[in-house]
Formats: C-alpha cells, structure tokens, sequence
C-alpha cells in the first residue's frame, strides 16, 4: 500500500495505471474508520483495479468549530486497517495541500440542501462540494463509494457530479449496523457508556416507524418517533422528516408517488448521530 501526501504525485501515479487501462474506485474519508468505511473498501475491490481511499478532516463542511476540534483523528491506527484490508493507495493531504488559499466557490443544489442536515448545518453542503470537486479532480476515479447512512450528502452529491459532468459513477453502499442496531459512524466512539446504551433507541425506533408504516400518517408517525426518543433523558431529537428520496422534501401522503425514506438527526449528550429508514412502498 501506497502512502501520499500531495496532490500532484498521486494524481501523476493514477494517471499512469490509467493509461494501463486500470479501472480505479475511490473511497473518500474523513478517517477514524470503522466496518461501514471497509464496507465501502470492499466493494471498491470487486469492481476496480486500483482502491484508493483518502483520509482529511475536512474543515469547510463544518460550521461548528468546536465539532471540528472533536472529531476523531486516528491516523495512526487507519492506516494499518486499510493496508490489512487490501487498500491499493491512501491520499492523506493536510488542510494546506488541500486548501493553498481560501476556496470561495458557491455551490447551487436547488432545494436539495435547504431541509434537514443543510437547515441545521449552514454551508455544510458547500464545503463537501468544495473537498468532493478537489478530491476527484486529483484522483480522477472510474467509480466513488458513499455510505447510504448520510443519504442528504449521497443525494447532493450525485446532483453535484451530475452538475459538474464527471465522468464518474456514484456507488452508494447499505448502512453498516452494531450488533444492537446503531448505525456505525466515527462520532460513536465520542459516546460515553451510558450514552452509547442508550443511542440504541434511534435504530429500535426507526425499525418500528417502518413497521407501522402507512398504517398512520406521516405527520403522525413523525410525532411517535420524535416523541419515543425525546423520553430518553439522554437523547434529544434536532429532527426527523419523511421525504421523498429524490427532491427531499417532506412526504406529508403516503399516496405520493416516489420511495418514502425517514431521516434522522440526534444528540446523544454533545454527540450528534445520524440515521435514516426506507419505508416500503
């Protein structure tokens, strides 16, 4: 496994597999990886030649600073999993690599980033457009792996690639779930015991919402859902929306056409955790 650090070494290196006729998958991390980021490794190497994964916290998608003081980074342990796991190539720039100077571009994604994580989170999107754009014009994938957990960002992000016309095709992979549920993400190692015991209510819940289905309203079901959470004194709900899986925008009949999916946001203590339902048809 192969280890850089600026831009123009990797791209020159993928540059020249390509012209081998190499197909290369890319996995895009902020890093403290876990089973649902090897997922996204693993299904690179079926269906690529080359895997490469990049690993930077990337600062422009936070608009709590405090968050991005937090959040894990543990390189140190990263690295041996992906070269255990069969990574072909890790790109692991610092913030001055990646941002030589201040990146001003203004990305439009419609409504798509208006509800939800966009509401709560100003200029999140934005800043995921930013590091996404600079991430695959140095790496210059065939294919790019998203998780389905962060459902907001896979949807913004096949718009924006769509947008920019990439030639790149969006693979979005299943959710990776601990043995009580809880959907496998970086922040979860942040939780404290008695907070990790009790996160397990956000999937229990959810698992229950689909299962009444449409034998209740959405605004209803929204209500319950809400409701059953915030009576955990450890738990406190920022939102949750049924929306429809392409535009977002809240699903208010389950008569309307589309794939209904149920999008949550949560604050265990100081650690905001995130989740999502698909509803049958």
């Amino acid at each position: 496994m192969e280890v850089f650090h600026h831009r123009r070494e990797i791209n020159q290196h993928i540059t020249s597999l390509k012209k081998e006729g190499k197909a290369i998958g890319f996995v895009p991390t902020m890093g403290a990886l876990h089973d649902g980021h090897i997922s996204l490794v693993h299904a690179s190497k079926q269906q690529n030649d080359i895997t490469v994964v990049s690993i930077f916290v990337n600062p422009t998608q936070f608009n709590n600073k405090e968050d991005l003081a937090k959040y894990p980074r543990t390189l140190q342990t990263d690295l041996p999993l992906l070269e255990k796991e069969g990574c072909d190539m890790v790109f692991v720039p610092d913030e001055k690599e990646m941002y030589p100077e201040p990146d001003l571009r203004v990305f439009s994604f419609g409504n798509l980033d208006k509800v939800m994580e966009g509401k709560y989170r100003p200029g999140h999107f934005n800043g995921i457009a930013q590091v996404v754009t600079k991430l695959i014009d140095i790496i210059s994938p065939h294919r790019a792996y998203f998780g389905f957990k962060d459902f907001q960002q896979l949807i913004v992000i096949k718009k924006l690639i769509d947008d920019c016309q990439y030639p790149v095709e969006i693979v979005s992979c299943p959710i990776v779930r601990e043995a009580d549920g809880l959907a496998m993400s970086s922040r979860n190692i942040r939780l404290s015991p008695e907070e990790r015991k009790h996160a397990a209510l956000i999937p229990k819940t959810l698992l229950r919402a689909k299962q009444t289905g449409t034998s209740v309203s959405p605004a209803r079901l929204k209500k319950a859902v809400t409701d059953t959470i915030n009576k955990d004194p450890h738990l406190q709900v920022e939102y949750f929306e049924i929306v429809d899986d392409k535009t977002l925008q809240p699903v208010n009949s389950w008569d309307q056409t589309g794939v209904k999916v149920g999008c949550i946001a949560v604050y265990a203590g100081n650690v905001r955790l995130i989740d999502n339902i698909t509803f049958n048809s």
